[in-house]
């Protein structure tokens, strides 16, 4: 009967021990939007190191587009693989990696759907980083795509007159774009439903603007009606600012427009994106 009073007063101590911990002031500092962002970066990189067939969009698929478009087609449109490959290799790559855009989307949907997304909201972090890492770490796919596919060319003959140059900036370029691009499936990653439905809605998008470009024939062999849609097709300006870049005939208009679409598609899907992530 008396060792009750003591084990109440130390039960008591305890509490108030654990009450002064918590309202301590010394607690981790709040994670910065930078050191959260390239945390959230990294967690999508480990992704990719224990589920490597990931990386097949953007390793074997490029080759496989370039190749058979190159050897399929090259004959019956230029007359010559060779110059037809001149022409075609900035347009697959911009292709190439503007359909892989979509992952950055399906990647959400799947975490809010087995409530990842959940977990992240109550973290004391920057909200967005979840995102902004997603991202940065799709710039790295992206960038992947575009050192195959251009490696490839030059093995088998393309010779950009532009030079390393002009590589490097039309790749600047075609990054810049797709990052934006990007954020369009962000919005519908958290609308969507399901993985399947979202994958399905991106293909009826994506399709119709990389393959009715120009891409692989130039748009004055096409019908009037059709070629008016090309001219204003945002990725038939990506592969035109792009090839120029590489084969150094690039105008600042050719470039303007591009990030022009590339800011516009920012300044409407970026904010979005950010609402429906806060409201979801």
């Amino acid at each position: 009967m008396n060792n009750q009073p003591a084990e109440t007063t130390e039960q008591n101590s305890a509490d108030a021990k654990l009450l002064d911990a918590i309202a301590s002031s010394k607690r981790p500092n709040r994670p910065s939007a930078l050191s959260s962002s390239l945390t959230f970066a990294k967690r999508a990189m480990l992704r990719i190191k224990h589920i490597p067939e990931q990386l097949f969009d953007v390793t074997v698929f490029p080759i496989i587009f370039l190749l058979m478009f190159t050897y399929l087609f090259g004959g019956a449109i230029a007359g010559s693989t060779s110059e037809y490959l001149q022409f075609l290799l900035p347009g697959i790559l911009v292709m190439t990696v503007a359909q892989i855009t979509m992952y950055t989307g399906i990647d959400l949907n799947n975490d809010i759907r087995k409530g990842i997304f959940d977990r992240f909201r109550t973290l004391p972090i920057w909200l967005p980083s979840a995102l902004v890492g997603a991202l940065l770490v799709d710039t790295v796919r992206y960038s992947i795509a575009s050192a195959i596919m251009i490696g490839l060319g030059f093995l088998l003959g393309f010779r950009p007159d532009g030079g390393f140059i002009g590589i490097i900036q039309a790749v600047g370029l075609m990054l810049f774009f797709c990052f934006s691009l990007s954020w369009i499936w962000t919005t519908l990653g958290l609308i969507m439903r399901s993985e399947k439905s979202l994958m399905m809605v991106s293909m009826m998008v994506l399709f119709p603007l990389t393959f009715v470009s120009n891409v692989f024939v130039d748009p004055e062999t096409l019908p009037g009606w059709l070629e008016k849609f090309v001219d204003v097709n945002p990725i038939s300006l990506l592969v035109t600012a792009v090839r120029g870049l590489m084969h150094g005939t690039a105008t600042l208009e050719q470039i303007g427009w591009v990030l022009f679409v590339s800011v516009l598609i920012m300044a409407i899907f970026a904010p979005l994106t950010m609402y429906l992530y806060r409201k979801k």
